[in-house]
């Protein structure tokens, strides 16, 4: 999966998708020329089983049935994949006529040939057990694999084929898993740590397993490498207003049939090197398995795979451990790893009961340490961070918008301290480009590169991946240093919000605006003009009058009560900020001039055209403009508007007092 995918996976918008056989895996075999001390699928590479692997013609007449039913992606991975002699073929046959493509492999018989051939558009993850020649071949258990691994790097590196490097952590590595960490950012821009935790074997061999048993960390260390999303609690808010849902696999229900929610929500399939096809490729009981050699795959995606939804039931094995169990929902197990563990689906493991344990651990640290709430125009912004929060982290002016937890109204952004490493060829469509930014749209995800003023320079200084309404964010930040430094004036860490909140307050009836706003006596006065028209003067000679809500940019929302002015943190030469709102009274267009003077604007249309001019604007595109113009217009119908011209003479309370 690219690095965009897995964004787009994170943050986007989920819509109802029709049940389609979206995406395949496919095992091209379980041989392999390595024998890993962790492998939970491997077989020898001259193993006698070979003789039983799907031909090229059977992958060929699978992969043509799949794609004519919507499938368009697909992962490769084995055992060693190119271990078969075919491996050339099968790869050009699948990502020849797919979009990108992942594949999995220890990277030992890598060829300039099929370097060459990796460069097809595609995430290509290339395992690293150790970072050097001594520990990698302990691991592996096969001298000179470390050695083979690096020429396999440098065949692809020298191909320019772009390729992550995958950190495979366990107890006999461990201990220089940092060195792995250099190893790896030394041979490519991306690297990432595969599953930490380890299943046991499919073949259900006792040595096999106690092998793999020694080989898992401990749980703290398993989390440290492998923290979980500690979104999830907040998540269920998120995805009601993003209309998503949290995958099914990880739904715990209360039915008694183990597999009914993930083949519920199942867009993807497996299929093995002998041609069992199911809906994990976890599942490894041949009776969960459909055999296509003797049936269609349009057979098996439409009527076997849905019949296993209730062939699986919970036992009082189940009802008495995981189904009742209190920290289920911190918990990874499902009934594929009951399976692998015991051999039964409803049989609870150990190891993921002490992870569930630290996970919990886990999210509460991160509750109380790396996550902070702010509300503004009714909106909460739910701020998480890599590196702990501090009471300097964001500005003082950030105290008056603070919020005890999420709402139903929710934004979601997560900062990193680490730039990612982009595909440039894969950003999808560039939409924007003037330093700072350039904004690029990815199916229904938006990407911002922070750019230098020079158009040909490719290098960005920060990075950001919204969702279709702005309402779920990931920030990438070069480094912690500016975070560390505190006092932040955006919660994004860019010079200013807006570029969040134009966006989103869109879909919620609202705007940005140049605007200074006043709270009266239970009227809110908008103050409307561009730098050097006089807000912050307007706003500090009213301020003994009533309560300054901010003197630079105001947020009008439409509520079923009516339109109500909003007050931001972006404040400008007044510090004076307010997360209060007030009924909209009246629209005031500041002018400056040697004496003060009320005007009515009563014409709509020209109220609607000075609101134009004075909207905080950000990526504009045909539907904001739409949404944004439906709501000044109605601004322009509803309030009463003046053009405020008014001199330093503090008199401009008698002429506002008329308002009043």
């Amino acid at each position: 999966m690219s690095f965009l995918d897995g964004q787009r996976r994170i943050i986007g918008n989920g819509i109802p998708i029709p049940r389609l056989p979206l995406e395949g895996s496919i095992d091209l075999t379980y041989r392999c020329n390595c024998n890993c001390r962790h492998c939970w699928l491997r077989m020898p590479a001259n193993d006698p089983v070979e003789k039983g692997e799907l031909s090229f013609d059977e992958i060929s007449r699978i992969v043509d049935e799949a794609r004519a039913m919507g499938c368009r992606r697909w992962s490769i991975s084995g055992g060693e994949p190119m271990l078969r002699p075919d491996f050339a073929d099968i790869f050009d046959m699948l990502t020849r006529r797919s979009l990108p493509y992942s594949l999995n492999t220890n990277g030992t018989l890598i060829t300039p040939a099929i370097a060459g051939l990796l460069k097809r558009k595609g995430a290509k993850m290339v395992a690293l057990y150790g970072a050097t020649s001594e520990i990698h071949d302990h691991i592996t258990r096969t001298p000179g694999s470390f050695a083979a691994t690096m020429q396999g790097f440098a065949y692809l590196r020298e191909a320019k084929t772009g390729f992550i490097v995958q950190l495979i952590p366990m107890r006999d590595n461990y201990h220089e898993f940092d060195a792995m960490i250099r190893l790896a950012r030394s041979l490519s821009p991306v690297y990432r740590v595969g599953a930490p935790w380890l299943y046991l074997s499919a073949c259900r061999s006792a040595v096999r397993n106690r092998e793999i048993s020694r080989q898992r960390l401990n749980p703290a260390d398993m989390i440290r490498l492998d923290p979980p999303d500690a979104t999830d609690d907040d998540e269920k808010i998120t995805a009601i207003e993003a209309n998503d849902k949290p995958p099914a696999c990880l739904s715990s229900g209360e039915d008694s049939h183990l597999f009914a929610a993930c083949i519920d929500g199942c867009r993807d399939f497996h299929i093995d090197p002998y041609g069992g096809m199911t809906f994990c490729p976890f599942i490894k009981d041949p009776a969960l398995r459909y055999n296509l050699r003797t049936g269609s795959f349009r057979k098996a995606w439409d009527d076997f795979i849905p019949s296993l939804a209730h062939q699986v039931q919970g036992d009082s094995e189940h009802d008495e451990n995981c189904g009742r169990c209190e920290r289920r929902e911190d918990c990874r197990w499902c009934p594929a790893y009951g399976y692998l563990e015991h051999g039964r689906y409803p049989a609870k493991v150990a190891y993921l009961c002490a992870l569930a344990d630290e996970t919990r651990s886990y999210r509460e640290n991160w509750q109380h340490h790396h996550r902070r709430y702010f509300r503004i125009a009714g909106i909460t912004i739910r701020v998480d961070s890599d590196l702990p929060f501090t009471e300097k982290t964001f500005g003082p002016k950030f105290k008056k918008f603070e919020a005890a937890g999420p709402s139903e109204e929710m934004i979601s952004l997560r900062h990193h301290f680490e730039l990612p490493a982009f595909d440039r060829d894969d950003m999808g469509q560039e939409v924007y480009r003037r330093a700072p930014w350039a904004i690029y749209r990815k199916d229904r995800a938006w990407i911002y590169l922070g750019i230098g003023p020079g158009r040909r320079d490719k290098d960005f200084h920060c990075a950001a991946v919204f969702n279709e309404g702005h309402t779920r964010g990931r920030i990438y930040n070069p480094s912690e240093a500016l975070f560390l430094q505190g006092k932040l004036h955006a919660l994004t860490m860019f010079p200013s919000d807006q570029i969040l909140l134009t966006r989103a307050l869109a879909d919620r009836q609202a705007c940005f605006l140049h605007a200074a706003g006043m709270a009266i006596g239970g009227k809110g006065l908008l103050l409307v003009g561009h730098s050097g028209a006089g807000k912050t003067t307007a706003a500090r000679l009213l301020r003994k009058q009533g309560e300054v809500l901010c003197d630079d940019r105001i947020i009008v929302r439409r509520w079923p009560g009516g339109l109500r002015i909003h007050g931001t943190w972006s404040h400008g030469e007044l510090p004076d900020v307010s997360a209060a709102s007030a009924p909209l009274s009246a629209i005031i267009f500041l002018e400056k001039a040697d004496a003060n003077r009320l005007v009515p604007v009563t014409k709509g249309i020209e109220i609607a055209r000075l609101l134009a001019q004075h909207l905080v604007k950000s990526l504009v595109t045909a539907d904001w403009w739409e949404k944004i113009l439906a709501l000044i217009e109605n601004m322009a119908q509803e309030v009463p508007a003046y053009r405020l011209q008014f001199d330093k003479s503090g008199r401009i309370n008698d002429t506002i007092g008329k308002l009043l």
